[in-house]
């Protein structure tokens, strides 16, 4: 048995998953590997808030104390983890450890890209008592890569089979991976599709005062209509007319700019803002699919944004005729995929196995992700 923990806190900002992994044998791919737990703890909306403020405008001192904050948040996450499924902290070989996206710019015109996770490191490894593999997405942008997707790397190792499919994940942002059959010497492709639920969420919280954060089952959407002339100017923004490789996040899909747009749409129902939001992000799903070479066999859907009815309902109506199915499908928790991917992040740095997938991401070549810190 050899445990590994990984750690991911999204660009939903709703909580911390924390997985525990069972890889076996020693090569790059493993022999066979076994989700061991799963769970999510949710961060209060005071966490939310001060999350989203940091990202907004934060200061030295705000970004300074969230990321020790974060790095406690997640230690303890890890701990009560280990705890609830009876394994001791002398069993995990490491953590990996996403952290939270703070802000996210891709290379432009010659220009590097940077990138910021916050979750400190050695007050992880200081709190859980095991080795932390940290800082995953710096090194592929030190390579002129895009820094993002990281995911699909693991999708690519522990998912790929016997027919091409995506993999479309519907979180804050969205992103989709597209993975050849195994017999097809094709390269996987991945990428950004755009906002997932992310602008969905905080308009939710703004008609509701935050007493709700999302549109649970696509109930508020599927009372709306969507209005075409208000999702036309979301979808002429020149980030879905780009080829990959390509990714973004919170800091080009703003708040700021959603509030600006319901203000210009003052006239639409909080009902409608809803299923506008929610075409939004299934229209550019689908309008990425224009990208993918590679015949797929179905769509599998993992990501907070899988359980919205209304959402899955019009990603089908865009993709049809292809299969729109749940990750579940190929025997892998959707819940989970972002988690165990970044067990075997940590894992790959261990062994020293490059895992940041230049198809995906655009580096110059193949790099060894994350820094390690040790107990």
């Amino acid at each position: 048995m050899s445990l590994w923990v990984g750690v991911m806190s999204g660009t939903s900002l709703d909580g911390i998953d924390v997985a525990i992994v069972d890889f076996a044998g020693e090569g790059e791919r493993p022999t066979t590997w076994e989700l061991v737990a799963f769970g999510t703890e949710t961060y209060e909306l005071d966490v939310r808030d001060q999350i989203r403020r940091a990202i907004a405008a934060g200061t030295a001192e705000a970004l300074c104390d969230l990321d020790f904050d974060l790095g406690a948040r997640i230690g303890n996450a890890v701990r009560r983890a280990l705890s609830d499924a009876d394994i001791s902290s002398e069993q995990i070989r490491a953590i990996g450890s996403h952290g939270q996206t703070l802000w996210h710019r891709p290379p432009s015109g010659g220009r590097l890209g940077a990138t910021l996770q916050l979750g400190q490191p050695a007050v992880i490894a200081e709190i859980a008592e095991i080795p932390v593999v940290a800082d995953f997405r710096v090194r592929d942008v030190a390579a002129g890569g895009e820094g993002a997707p990281l995911v699909p790397y693991a999708d690519a190792l522990l998912l790929r089979g016997a027919e091409a499919l995506a993999i479309q994940n519907i979180g804050g942002m969205a992103n989709v991976t597209v993975l050849p059959a195994l017999d097809d010497d094709a390269d996987p492709l991945a990428f950004d599709t755009g906002p997932g639920v992310a602008l969905l969420d905080a308009a939710i919280e703004h008609f509701t005062g935050g007493s709700e954060t999302f549109d649970r089952d696509g109930e508020l959407a599927a009372s709306g209509q969507i209005d075409q002339a208000a999702l036309s100017e979301w979808l002429e923004d020149p980030y879905f007319r780009a080829p990959p490789p390509k990714s973004t996040g919170r800091e080009y899909f703003t708040e700021a700019r959603l509030f600006d747009w319901i203000g210009r749409h003052a006239e639409l129902s909080p009902q409608d803002v809803a299923a506008t939001l929610t075409e939004l992000t299934a229209a550019s799903i689908a309008g990425g699919y224009q990208w993918i070479e590679t015949p797929v066999s179905a769509c599998y859907l993992c990501g907070g944004g899988a359980r919205n009815r209304a959402l899955v309902a019009r990603l089908e109506t865009h993709l049809s005729p292809m299969p729109v199915r749940d990750l579940s499908a190929l025997g892998a928790d959707p819940d989970a995929r972002e988690a165990v991917a970044f067990a075997l992040l940590a894992r790959q740095h261990v062994l020293g196995f490059p895992a940041n997938a230049p198809w995906a991401t655009g580096a110059k070549g193949p790099r060894i992700l994350g820094a390690g810190t040790p107990v």
